[in-house]
C-alpha cells in the first residue's frame, strides 16, 4: 500500500522523507515532554531536522502550501501593516499578499482556529493561511515592521516642519507649533542611535545630499542606506550632534572632533563623533563602541588551527613585541583584546593605553588618553612604566615616540602588545624602521607581526552553490583547473541577511614570526619583498591565502575574496 502522508503522524513522514532516523525520533519523543515542544521543535532542538525539512513535512501532511522565501523580499509594508504588530508577533502570523478573496497569511499553525478567528476579526477579512517557519517569521515580522515603525517615526519627527527656501545653497527650518522647537529633530537622533544599536552598526553616516539628509548605517562593514530625512532638518541635526558632543556649534567651516555617552535600554555606548564640511554642508560620522564587557574569544575570530596554535603559543612568551596591523575596522583591537582574556590571571598586572578604550575586560587597569589635557599615549606610557606592569597593550603605535617606548619596555622583560597601520606583515616590519626605529631594535623586540582583515560570511540560509566566472578566477588568482574541488558558495539574498547574502563576518590573518631568519634580515636592512620571499618560504599563510582558505570551504565568497585581498606578484 502506497505511503499516504495525510494519514501518518509527523515522524513517519519525517521518516518517509529520509530527513530523520528512527533513533533519532525515538530520542525526541522522550525529550519532548521536558522542552514542554512539539516534535518537530524538538527535533530541531536537537540539532536532528532542519526547518525546511519540517516545513515540507507539515505541508505533505496538513495540505498547506509553504510561504516561498522570495516572496519574503518585497511584500509591501502597508500590507503587512494589515495585522497589528503586537497581534503579529504573539500569534505568529504575517500578511503577505491581498487577494479578491481575502488575505494570504504566513503562520506557523495554520490548523490554529482561535487564531484564524482573531484575524478575520482583527482585519475584517477572510483568511487564507500558508505554512512558515518560525525561525523565517521571525526574520521576516522584525525586518518588516522595523520599517513601518522607522518610517512612522520618521514621518512624526518631520511632521511639524515647515521647509522654507533661502537661496540655492541653505534652508531655513521653521516649527508650525509652539512646543519645543527641537523635538523632532531629538527624536529623530534618537531614532538614528536606537535603529544603529538594534541593527548591530559600527558607524552611522549623516550626509548631506542636494535633496535629502542621507543616513547610512555600516553593518558587517558595508554601508546601508537607512532613511532620508528632508535635507531641510540637516543643519538641526548637525547642531544637536555639536550640543551633545560638547562641539562649537558656530564653526561650520572645520572639521571637528568630539564624543557622547549614550545609555539606552539595550546597552551602553561611546559614540566617537567626527564633523567635516563638504560643499552641501557639514557631514557627520559617529563610531559606536559598545562600553559592555567584552564577549569574545580567540577561537571565535576564525584563526585556522596552525595559526591558532602559533598565536597562543607567542601570546604566552614572558617578553617581546607582538603587533598586529590592518586597516580601521579590521579588527585589530578585538584580537588583542581577545588575547589579552586569554591570558589573563591574577598573577600579571596587565595594563593598557587607549585611544579610546573600545572594549572593557575584567581585572585590567585600562586607561583612556586625552590629549586635551596633556594625557598623551607618550605620557600615558611613560606613567605606566612605574605601575609595575608585566604586559602592556598600546592601542596604537602613532610615532617615533610611543614606538620608543614600546621597544624599551619590550627589552626590559615586559611583553608589549600594539596595532600599527600597514597592509600586510612584511609591511609593518619597514613601516616601523620607516617612523624611526633603528633595524636592530626592531629585530631585537619584535617577536610576532600578525596582519588581519575581516572577510563577510556567506548567509547560512540562502546559500547555494556558485559557478565562478572566468573573469572572477582571474581576479582572484586562480585557473579553472586548480578549483576542482573548491565548494563555491554565494548568498542569493533572503530575509536573515537582508537581502544581502551575507551574515556576519570572519577573520583572515597572516602570521609573520620573527625567527632568526627573519631578524638577521632586518638587521641587514632587507626590504619588505625579501621578508615576505622568506617567511612564505618558512610557512606564512598570506592574507589572500587564508582567504582562498575560506572561500574553498564556502564560508566567504570568490568576490569577497577580491575585494579583500591582493594576489602576491
Amino acid at each position: 500500500m502506497a505511503f499516504n502522508p495525510q494519514f501518518a503522524r509527523l515522524g513517519e513522514v519525517l521518516i518517509h522523507n529520509n530527513s530523520i532516523s528512527e533513533e533519532e525520533l525515538k530520542e525526541a519523543l522522550i525529550k519532548q515532554n521536558n522542552f514542554g515542544l512539539k516534535i518537530g521543535e524538538t527535533l530541531i532542538k536537537l540539532g536532528y531536522l532542519k526547518e525546511k525539512a519540517l516545513m515540507l513535512a507539515l505541508s505533505q501532511q496538513l495540505g498547506y502550501v509553504v510561504v516561498d522565501e522570495s516572496t519574503l523580499l518585497d511584500v509591501p509594508v502597508e500590507i503587512v501593516a494589515l495585522i497589528p504588530e503586537a497581534f503579529a508577533f504573539e500569534k505568529r502570523a504575517m500578511c503577505i499578499k491581498v487577494d479578491d478573496d481575502g488575505l494570504v497569511v504566513a503562520m506557523t499553525d495554520p490548523e490554529d482556529i482561535e487564531v484564524l478567528d482573531s484575524l478575520k476579526k482583527v482585519t475584517g477579512r477572510n483568511i487564507k493561511p500558508i505554512l512558515i517557519g518560525d525561525s523565517l517569521l521571525t526574520d521576516a515580522l522584525e525586518k518588516y515592521y522595523k520599517s513601518i515603525r522607522t518610517t512612522s517615526e520618521v514621518e512624526s519627527a518631520v511632521g511639524g516642519f515647515d521647509f522654507v527656501q533661502l537661496d540655492e545653497d541653505e534652508n531655513e527650518i521653521t516649527i508650525e507649533t509652539s512646543k519645543e522647537a527641537d523635538a523632532p529633530v531629538v527624536k529623530l537622533v534618537n531614532l538614528f542611535f536606537t535603529e544603529a544599536i538594534k541593527s548591530g552598526a559600527t558607524d552611522i553616516h549623516i550626509e548631506p545630499m542636494t535633496k535629502h539628509t542621507r543616513v547610512r548605517f555600516r553593518v558587517d562593514g558595508s554601508l546601508r542606506e537607512v532613511m532620508n530625512p528632508p535635507i531641510g532638518m540637516h543643519n538641526g541635526i548637525v547642531s544637536l550632534v555639536k550640543v551633545m558632543a560638547k562641539l562649537n556649534i558656530a564653526e561650520r567651516r572645520l572639521p571637528q572632533d568630539g564624543q557622547i555617552s549614550l545609555k539606552t535600554q539595550m546597552k551602553s555606548v561611546d559614540v566617537r563623533v567626527s564633523l567635516t564640511p563638504t560643499v552641501l554642508g557639514e557631514k557627520i560620522v559617529m563610531r559606536l563602541l559598545d562600553k559592555g564587557e567584552f564577549g569574545f574569544k580567540l577561537a571565535t575570530l576564525g584563526f585556522e588551527e596552525e595559526d591558532m596554535e602559533i598565536f597562543k603559543r607567542v601570546i604566552k612568551r614572558p617578553y617581546g613585541i607582538i603587533i598586529v596591523s590592518g586597516p580601521t575596522g579590521s579588527g585589530k583591537s578585538t584580537s588583542l583584546h581577545a588575547a589579552l582574556k586569554t591570558i589573563y590571571t591574577v598573577e600579571n598586572n596587565i595594563v593598557t593605553v587607549e585611544d579610546p578604550v573600545e572594549y572593557r575586560l575584567e581585572g585590567v587597569c585600562q586607561i583612556e588618553t586625552k590629549s586635551q589635557i596633556g594625557l598623551t599615549f607618550g605620557a600615558a606610557l611613560r606613567s605606566v612604566m612605574r605601575q609595575d606592569p608585566d604586559i602592556v597593550l598600546l592601542g596604537e603605535i602613532r610615532d617615533n615616540e610611543t614606538a620608543d617606548i614600546a621597544i624599551k619596555f619590550s627589552l626590559t622583560g615586559h611583553l608589549v602588545f600594539s596595532t600599527l597601520h600597514a597592509n600586510d606583515a612584511p609591511a609593518t616590519i619597514t613601516r616601523l624602521i620607516d617612523i624611526g626605529i633603528k633595524p636592530f631594535l626592531v629585530g631585537s623586540s619584535l617577536c610576532l607581526v600578525m596582519a588581519q582583515r575581516l572577510v563577510r560570511k556567506v548567509c547560512s540560509h540562502c546559500a547555494a552553490d556558485y559557478v565562478p566566472s572566468d573573469q572572477e578566477l582571474l581576479e582572484a588568482g586562480l585557473t579553472r583547473e586548480g578549483v576542482k574541488d573548491f565548494n563555491f558558495k554565494n548568498g542569493t539574498g533572503c530575509v536573515h541577511c537582508n537581502n544581502t547574502g551575507y551574515a556576519g563576518r570572519t577573520g583572515i590573518f597572516e602570521l609573520l614570526r620573527v625567527d632568526s631568519e627573519i631578524r638577521q634580515l632586518i638587521f641587514d636592512g632587507a626590504n619588505q619583498d625579501n621578508i615576505r620571499d622568506l617567511a612564505i618560504k618558512n610557512g606564512m599563510r598570506t592574507l589572500h591565502d587564508a582567504a582562498i582558505s575560506k572561500m574553498k570551504r564556502g564560508i566567504t565568497s570568490i568576490r569577497e575574496v577580491i575585494k579583500m585581498t591582493v594576489i602576491d606578484d
